[in-house]
C-alpha cells in the first residue's frame, strides 16, 4: 500500500525514508488536494487482461508507453544518474509511472513548498501533474521497474528549478490555488 509523508530536512542519503520526528503522514485524498498528484492501485497480476489500465489509458489519452529499469546493474554511471533524478525539476507534461517491480520514492512540493515523499512499489501508479516541482530516487533496495505513459510522442525534458515563468508552472500554480479536479 502506497504511503506519503512530509519529509524531514536532513541531507543524508536520499534513499532513506526521511520521516519527520514524529512522522507526519498524509492521506491520498490530502495528497491530491495539496498537490494534484493522483494515485491508482493496479492489479499487477491481471493488468494485461482486466481492462482497468486500458480504460485509464484511453480516458486520459495515453498513446505511447515504454518500460524502464533503474538499478546499479543497468544504469551506466549509476550514482551520477540517481543524483540527477533527485534534482528538483518540472516537466511540461504529466509524469505517469506504473510500478511493475521494485520500489522507490517520488518527492513533490505542496503549496507551502514543503516536500512530501511518496513511497511506491509494485502495483502503484502515480500521475504527477505538469508544472509541479518534484524529484525521484530509489530507496535502499536500489531497484525499480516501471511503465511510463505519454500522450503522443514522448518529450521528456526536465526543467530544473527555478522555472516559475514557464506556462506549465503558471497553470499548475493556478490549479494549486483554485483546487484540483480529477481528469475525465
Amino acid at each position: 500500500m502506497v504511503q506519503a509523508w512530509y519529509m524531514d530536512s536532513e541531507t543524508t542519503d536520499q534513499r532513506l525514508q526521511h520521516h519527520k520526528n514524529p512522522p507526519e503522514y498524509i492521506s491520498l485524498d490530502d495528497l491530491f488536494s495539496k498537490t494534484g498528484v493522483e494515485y491508482f492501485k493496479i492489479n499487477i497480476d491481471t493488468y494485461k487482461t482486466d481492462g482497468v489500465l486500458e480504460k485509464l489509458k484511453n480516458e486520459r489519452g495515453y498513446t505511447y508507453e515504454d518500460e524502464m529499469v533503474c538499478s546499479k546493474e543497468c544504469l551506466p554511471n549509476y550514482e551520477e544518474k540517481i543524483k540527477s533524478f533527485y534534482t528538483e525539476h518540472l516537466h511540461t507534461d504529466e509524469e505517469i509511472r506504473f510500478i511493475l517491480d521494485g520500489s522507490g520514492y517520488f518527492d513533490v512540493r505542496d503549496g507551502e513548498d514543503q516536500w512530501i515523499r511518496i513511497a511506491v512499489s509494485k502495483g502503484d501508479m502515480l500521475i504527477i501533474p505538469s508544472g509541479i516541482y518534484h524529484r525521484f530516487t530509489l530507496d535502499t533496495n536500489n531497484y525499480i521497474k516501471a511503465k511510463r505513459f505519454f500522450i503522443g510522442e514522448p518529450v521528456w525534458l526536465p526543467y530544473n528549478r527555478p522555472a516559475d515563468e514557464m506556462p506549465c508552472r503558471k497553470d499548475y500554480v493556478e490549479k494549486l490555488q483554485s483546487g484540483f479536479s480529477v481528469a475525465a
